[in-house]
Order: structure tokens, then sequence, then C-alpha cells
């Protein structure tokens, strides 16, 4: 800590620069009133660092948290600080192309409005997606509705987009509301951001399908006279992800492969492993291919990098730093480290240390060892004790059998908090916990270990995990997690994404028995799509008729998202079919909601 450079203002500097207006107050609301976003909560950044807070991402904070318009360069802006992500305006023969309308479309419309406010009521004429994950796309609709204009997106991006946000949405909206930290409050104590930006907006999430993809590196697109040059970068912060070159600005777009932390190559949320390889290899690309051509970097989150040299420098740092992660932890592995033993051992050089860009405000060091760790051997660890252990509820109790039931279980717990071992002290409280959700003595102790953890944490996202399950310990309520299974994010699903959706809901061994075939034919795309139930799975595949099915379905896909929204019994009514119209209701009887807010802290 003593050697990180605090006097250094650079990045405060960088952050400020161009510098046109801020919204006041920082406030968006939904249409029923509610609040979306409130920048203005972080306020009390201002200060200096309190006892609660890791001073590094203290600071970090304090640059997230710098909100309004800013000019990049000639004909680009950015909208930052009103949402996780930024969103980036290009200024064309006869509007303005957005990239990257965040999360909600209630803060795209209002980032839009901003720049219009000091730039003129210019049209969107374009859309760019950099990547697959929400907040980089589920503001469409704030700014457009996508009539006649182009939607560009890396290859693949339909397909990831939804792999992620759809099928295992619950689960990760229910972790990131631990990882976002959306139920603390924004205090000292509390919620300082997520090192990446200040958190996610709580309004409506959408998406409207690409037009055009990204199919190749050196691709070169025109929109409203813009020339754009692309680098595609699959695997890397994104499964589908795009760099790019506006060689008549020389600004060149990083999307989210370079941002000013140490990003994460597994979130915590959850997501496929990233290829920290790949990442690194794809940051030598864009220096090789773009770096003479630009005069400033720009990405996603944070702040831009101006000049030749500094960008150079920026993007290797960066670079070095994936690299190093993967090389390292691929050595220790085939040395016979774990990755919880790699993840102990590692250090980062000194070089890459005295940098504040490479800090783990978003990802860490640990958690992103571990993932590498994961992404060539998987979860087992090879010692057969691992293998096939007990469920946490029925370890736990065993372990506080062994140790001398809970009361002893605490009082050891409580020796190691006086020594400062507060991670063990997290794990035996945890047995504790898991061994009798009602035990409160070891449910507040708990929350008092989490909570120092949590004040300790330079990175963000552990902050709020660690501050998240606290308050849930303690008794304080779930907060709403961004949705992103919301109809505005089916709308936009192909029939065979939709289908697709359905089959992850289904309760097997409810369905065992059950044996059927639906002929589902889309009238409005003329499409002819069959489901069979088997054996518990509900298989899908095209057809061109329906012989052999049960029933025969002929609708329009938007009464299809109506019945699979909860309408299906009581919307039949004058539903154009053949067959049997029971099977539907054995469908939707095997059918199970997800649960959002399922317990992670407790059994």
């Amino acid at each position: 800590m003593a050697d990180l450079p605090f006097h250094d203002r650079t990045d405060f500097d960088a952050a400020e620069r161009g510098f046109v207006a801020k919204l006041t107050p920082a406030l968006i609301r939904a249409a029923d009133g509610g609040v979306v976003w409130d920048n203005d909560s972080y306020d009390f950044l201002d200060g200096d660092c309190p006892k609660s807070a890791h001073p590094s991402l203290w600071r970090q904070a304090q640059l997230c948290a710098k909100q309004g318009l800013f000019e990049v360069t000639d004909g680009i802006y950015q909208v930052r600080g009103l949402d996780l992500s930024n969103m980036t305006l290009v200024e064309g023969e006869r509007g303005v192309i957005v990239v990257d309308p965040l999360v909600s479309t209630e803060c795209a419309a209002a980032a839009l409005q901003l720049y219009r406010d000091h730039r003129g009521e210019r049209p969107v004429t374009g859309l760019i997606y950099t990547h697959s994950h929400v907040d980089h796309f589920g503001g469409a609709l704030g700014v457009t509705d996508g009539t006649g204009i182009p939607i560009l997106a890396p290859a693949h991006f339909m397909e990831h987009a939804v792999s992620e946000n759809v099928y295992a949405g619950t689960a990760m909206n229910r972790r990131a509301s631990y990882m976002y930290g959306q139920l603390l409050p924004r205090s000292p104590e509390g919620q300082l951001g997520c090192g990446l930006g200040m958190g996610t907006s709580a309004g409506t999430v959408s998406l409207i399908p690409p037009t055009l993809d990204i199919t190749r590196t050196g691709q070169e697109e025109t929109i409203d006279g813009v020339r754009i040059v692309f680098q595609l970068t699959p695997g890397t912060e994104a499964p589908a992800e795009m760099n790019f070159l506006f060689p008549d600005h020389r600004a060149l777009c990083m999307a989210e492969n370079a941002t000013h932390n140490l990003h994460n190559v597994l979130t915590l949320r959850g997501a496929p492993v990233r290829d920290a390889r790949i990442w690194a290899r794809y940051l030598t690309e864009a220096v090789a291919l773009f770096a003479d051509q630009a005069d400033v970097a720009f990405a996603s989150h944070h702040w831009p990098t101006w000049g030749r040299d500094d960008i150079v420098t920026f993007l290797s740092r960066q670079r070095d730093l994936y690299a190093y992660l993967h090389d390292q932890t691929v050595r220790l592995l085939n040395r016979g480290l774990t990755g919880n033993e790699i993840a102990e051992a590692m250090r980062l050089p000194p070089a890459l240390e005295q940098v504040w860009h490479t800090h783990g405000y978003y990802g860490s060091v640990s958690h992103n060892v571990k993932a590498i760790y994961q992404r060539y051997l998987g979860w087992f660890d090879g010692n057969p004790a691992h293998l096939w252990e007990h469920p946490p509820a029925q370890q736990a109790r065993r372990y506080v059998e062994c140790l001398g039931g809970a009361s002893a279980v605490l009082a050891l717990a409580g020796r190691y908090i006086r020594e400062g071992d507060l991670r063990f002290a997290a794990t035996l409280l945890n047995h504790a916990v898991f061994a009798d959700e009602g035990d409160s003595a070891a449910r507040e102790l708990l929350a008092q270990v989490y909570t120092r953890l949590g004040h300790g944490a330079e990175n963000a996202t552990w902050r709020n995990f660690y501050l998240t399950g606290a308050a849930e310990l303690t008794g304080h309520p779930s907060a709403a997690a961004t949705d992103t299974t919301s109809p505005g994010m089916f709308r936009a699903l192909t029939p065979e994404q939709i289908f697709g959706s359905l089959a992850i809901r289904v309760h097997g061994p409810n369905a065992w028995n059950e044996r059927f075939a639906i002929d589902w034919h889309l009238t409005d795309l003329d499409e002819h799509h069959r489901t069979t139930m088997s054996n518990g799975a509900l298989i899908h595949e095209w057809t061109t008729s329906g012989d052999g099915a049960d029933l025969t379905l002929r609708l329009t896909k938007q009464r299809l998202l109506g019945l699979l929204a909860g309408n299906g019994v009581d919307g039949v009514n004058g539903l154009d079919h053949d067959g049997d119209l029971d099977v539907l209701r054995r469908l939707t009887a095997v059918l199970e909601e997800p649960t959002p807010d399922f317990a992670i802290v407790t059994p």
C-alpha cells in the first residue's frame, strides 16, 4: 500500500478531461416514479477515506463516480456515471451513432437527452453493441426502436446474450445482487460501487437483435458517413466481443477488453470462464493493428487514455497482466498445485503492482487464478476426498458435531477473530450457520466477521459480497436484481431460443411419465417447430408437417410469448389448433418457475 502513488493525479485529470456537463440532479426515474439510478447518492465520496474502506478502492470509487457528458475527441462523446457502463456517441453526417446503450432504457434515454441538450437534436442513425453483456445492450429501446437503422454486433452475439442472460439469468441475477451490492446502502460503511462502475440500474431491460454481424477482423463498415474498422475478440471479456477503430477520428474503442482495473476471468455472479491466454493475444493484436492510427483509446467503462505512447503502455500492461496470470497458473498446476494453492501463492510482478489499472477492483488475482485452473482442470482438484463430499448443510452438521457442538465452534471462532484470522473464523462460523440456520449467535458473529472482511477489501465485488452476506444474516430484505429475463429480452429471442428457455423450466421428475408432441406453426414467420416431451426432457426440432403431433397450434410469435409467460391455460380461447388442447395444460403443469431470491449465506 505504501508503494502506491496516491499523489499521482493523472487518472483524475483523465477522468475529468473533456467535461461538458453533468446531469443535475443525477436521478433517473421510471414511468411509475420509482428510482432507476441515483448517482448523487455517492456524494459522500468527496470526503476522505474512512476506516471502513480500503484506500485504494475509495480512490477508484471517486474516479468511477464522476458523471456527465464528456468529449473524447472531435465528434465523439461519452456519457459516464449514469449506469454501470459508458454510452458512447459518435457524430455522423445526419445524426449520431450510439455505442453500448447501458443497462436500462430509462438510463439510456436520459444519457441521450443529456447529449442532445448540449449537441442538438440529432437522430440516432446507428447502434453498436460491443459485446454480449446486458450493460451494453439492455437500454437499446431507450434510444431507438431500431427501425431503418443498422445495428451492429460481433458474430454469435444473440446466442451468447441469451445463454447468459436468459438461460442462467435467474441464478446470475441473484448472485449479481451480492456482487453489485444492490441491497446495501450507499455509504462509507456500505456500497462504494463495484470497481468497474458504481452499480447496475434498476430499470427496464430490452434487446433489439442486430441487423449486421461483424464476422472477421479487418471488416470495415460505414455508418452515417463514419468509417469503422473492426477486430473480433471472441473468448476475451465476453464470448462475443469486438474492438474497433474510427480511423477518421483516430479513436480506438477497446470495448471491455482493457479497462482501468484487473477484470474478471470468471465473474462472481457466474459466467462462462474466459480465456486469459486469448485475451492477452488479442490485446497484442490490437496494439499491432491500431496503435499507430489512434490518438485516443476509450472503453465501455472508465475514462480514456490519450497519446500513442500512453495507449501502447496501457494496453501492453493490461496484456501482460492476463498473460502472466494465465501462464503462471498453468505452470503451477503442472507442478501439482491446486487452484486454491496457486491463488494463495500468486504475486504480480512489482512493475504491474505499482500501477493503478492492474489492481483487482472488479476481478481479483485470487478468483481469476481459480478460474484459469477451472478452465483447464474443472472443479475437481484430484484429491479423492473431494470427489464425493456431503452437501454444505450435511457436511456442516458433522463438522460442528466433531468440534464439540455449536457453542464450542463459536468459542473457537471468537479466538480466531481475536487473533486476526478472520478468514478461518468465517469458515468455522459458516459451518455453524449451515448446521443450524436458526442459531442467532452464530449468524450475528458471522455477520460481524463478514463486515470486517468487507471493509478491508480492495476488491469492490468482494466487499459487496461480504457486506450483502452480513446484511442477509441479520435479517435485511433482499434487493430486487436487474431483470434480464424481462419481456423486452424475450421479444428479441428466436423461436429456437424461446423453446430452449422453456426446456430449462421443465421439472424433470414430474415429467418422467409424460409423452406428447406439440407442433407450433408460427404464422407471422412461416416457421414450423415441434417440441416433444421425452423422458422428462423437452426436445425441440424443426418440422415440415403436423404428422404425429398430439396438438398443432397456429399462432404468431407474440401469441407464443404470451402463452409461455403464464397465459397458456387462460389464453387458449380462439387459438387456431388441431388436436387435444389438454396437451398444452399438461406441458404447463410440469413447468417450474425459477426462484429469484434463493438462499446464499444460509442453507
